[in-house]
């Protein structure tokens, strides 16, 4: 009997319960990766913000050390059976680059997602004026944004912006603005994800979207998939179709991220590691 493919795949956002609305202990998690034919996972929990913006979603700032040590003490606990690493979900508006670049410096990162999360009430009060097409066009314009700073390894669900109001998502009337930001991002070499949690909400469809992900192929921006688990049950969830959506968009390889440094699979190789 031929001897099964060696995982090669992580889990490249998922969440502990310091965010507030995750379950299940990092342990659980790191279980789940195992049964998936994972190679590892990457902890990317919801960074503390300063003035207590976003909250009630997210760990205090008192509490970063916490995440650092239970990640370690996961990474530990799982040595020789699955890779844990310590990564970070950080949000992205404008002025809040001084309080990353400190709160990034302050412990060894292997991945660190940049989200703009137009659902929050502090982003949606400050930048929302009552039009969704213009508040749109300022999710992708912070999008592109967030790329240039240089803080971020990969964007995260980056048309996360369709969900807040489906109805008012009409593709052909934002793709203009997705170009202009696609454009600007490839420019900076950062990443972008396929997020699988997508199928799960208002737009029930992997974020970004085929259209989305065709025009950032033909820009050749790099993509991490990532099933943005906020449970153990969704480590690694939809990674199959992901990969055959991508191949069949024209992507060979996936990427990851380890030590702040991109690593390319194979498409064929990662999709016979999980099957």
């Amino acid at each position: 009997m031929a001897q099964a493919p060696a995982p090669i795949l992580y889990e490249s956002h998922c969440h502990t319960p310091l965010c507030n609305h995750a379950e299940g202990e990092p342990a659980e998690y790191a279980e789940a990766a195992i049964r998936r034919g994972l190679k590892g996972i990457i902890f990317t929990c919801h960074c503390p913000l300063p003035d207590r913006i976003s909250h009630a979603v997210r760990m205090a700032p008192e509490e970063y050390d916490t995440y650092v040590q239970l990640v370690g003490s996961t990474r530990e606990q799982f040595s020789g059976r699955v890779d844990v690493r310590l990564g970070l979900e950080s949000d992205y508006y404008p002025g809040v680059e001084p309080w990353l670049e400190s709160l990034h410096a302050r412990a060894p990162l292997h991945h660190v997602l940049g989200s703009v999360h137009t659902q929050v009430p502090d982003y949606r009060t400050r930048f929302f004026r009552g039009d969704w097409f213009d508040y749109q066009q300022t999710y992708f314009s912070h999008l592109a944004e967030a790329a240039e700073t240089g803080l971020y390894d990969t964007l995260a669900h980056p048309d996360l912006v369709k969900n807040d109001s489906p109805r008012e998502w009409q593709l052909d009337r934002i793709e203009p603005f997705i170009l202009r930001a696609l454009d600007r991002i490839a420019k900076t070499g950062v990443a972008m994800e396929l997020n699988t949690s997508g199928i799960n909400k208002a737009f029930p469809e992997m974020n970004p979207g085929n259209r989305m992900l065709q025009l950032m192929h033909e820009r050749g921006i790099p993509v991490v998939i990532g099933a943005d688990a906020h449970t153990p049950q969704r480590v690694g969830d939809g990674y199959v179709i992901a990969l055959r959506q991508l191949q069949a968009l024209g992507y060979r390889d996936v990427s990851i991220f380890l030590e702040r440094r991109r690593h390319t699979l194979p498409i064929d190789a990662a999709l016979a590691s999980l099957q």
